[in-house]
């Protein structure tokens, strides 16, 4: 029998969940996993299908940028789609056996899949032949209304993308957009139909159930993934602010970053930040919680090995002195947008932005 193996990662910056898809796509081609569901939560994002019209994203750049909301071209079908926090993101990433290897019947086992949750929760819910996307109401219906978007890409019958149910989502973030671009009917929530807050995790667990029953699969469910830190350091205020940034040594890849490390057995996050300053910089100073946590890939190992890892911030004295352990062969302290620009990874460099935002409204 086939396996899905269930991955249930929380926040993604969306960037990377575009190389967990690569990365797992690629693995499941060699053998190297089996079937993946992804299941995770995108920070506010626009993403354009194939066919997209960029006139269907109606909000202007600055509105956006002022939101905190970016904005992506993909490989998918279909039109323009929000993501964002409330919002449970799907990646099915599957090599279709020969007996299922048809498009529309692929696209229709994933809104049977969503159909079924919603049932659920006492949501009927079900297609709209003209218009991609789990629908509320009838075509032509006055108050039509989509739950869950649905735009997928197969190559050689793997599948990747895939749908975005909309469980406690932000609705008023979908006014910068025309929702696939389609006018003429709305969009809603799990929540804005029950009127009530829907637990993320409890939708989840039953579209785990929901792919696995659909796609005949038996389920795997996958270990958590390792646990690591960020540690943003920084001293002045303001313009003047500064953030430590240290090069990794070349055997080590060489690039810059600011402080990261695995939290060890035993440790909690917070105590593996304070641990990971002190033996990298040689500095004791107590680590603030950023409330910033997402998973990603590490490297480009296959099959990925995955972290989740917590952002911390240190303010730092302004006669700090730094004492470099042995994985760093330099550092820096550069200005806020030289650090953004050196930092190669999306975490890292959110995690700078929300130690400097913390700062500011201290």
């Amino acid at each position: 029998m086939n396996t899905i193996t269930v991955y249930r990662l929380g926040r993604v910056e969306y960037e990377d969940g575009l190389k967990l898809m690569r990365l797992f796509g690629d693995a499941r081609r060699e053998g190297l996993c089996s079937d993946a569901l992804l299941l995770l939560e995108h920070p506010p994002v626009l993403t354009l299908g194939r066919g997209a019209k960029r006139e269907n994203i109606t909000a202007s750049d600055a509105s956006l940028s002022a939101e905190g909301v970016q904005v992506f071209e993909t490989n998918r079908g279909g039109d323009v789609t929000y993501h964002g926090p409330g919002q449970i993101v799907g990646y099915p990433i599957f090599l279709l056996p020969e007996s299922r290897r048809d498009v529309r019947r692929y696209v229709r086992d994933v809104e049977r899949s969503i159909m079924q949750v919603l049932s659920e929760w006492g949501i009927t819910a079900g297609p709209i032949p003209k218009w991609p996307g789990v629908w509320i109401g009838e075509e032509g219906a006055p108050d039509a209304r989509k739950i869950a978007a649905i735009g997928v890409h197969i190559s050689r019958w793997l599948t990747t993308h895939g749908f975005a149910l909309n469980v406690n989502t932000k609705m008023e973030h979908f006014r910068f957009i025309v929702p696939c671009g389609i006018r003429e009917a709305g969009v809603t929530s799990m929540q804005r139909e029950r009127g009530n807050a829907i637990p993320v995790p409890d939708v989840e667990e039953a579209l785990a159930r929901s792919f696995c029953a659909v796609f005949d699969s038996e389920r795997v469910d996958a270990p958590p993934p390792m646990s690591t830190v960020s540690v943003a350091v920084v001293r002045g205020h303001g313009p003047e602010a500064r953030v430590l940034l240290v090069r990794r040594r070349p055997e080590r890849g060489g690039f810059w970053q600011i402080l990261t490390g695995r939290v060890e057995p035993g440790e909690s996050p917070a105590q593996a930040a304070a641990r990971e300053l002190e033996e990298e910089t040689g500095l004791r100073l107590a680590p603030e919680d950023l409330h910033y946590q997402h998973a990603f890939a590490i490297g480009e190992t296959l099959p990925p090995v995955l972290a989740r890892e917590n952002g911390f911030a240190i303010q730092a004295p302004p006669d700090t002195e730094v004492r470099l352990g042995p994985e760093h062969d330099t550092f820096e302290w550069v200005d806020v947008p030289t650090a953004l620009e050196r930092l190669p990874f999306v975490g890292l460099r959110e995690t700078v932005k929300r130690a400097v935002a913390r700062q500011r409204g201290a």
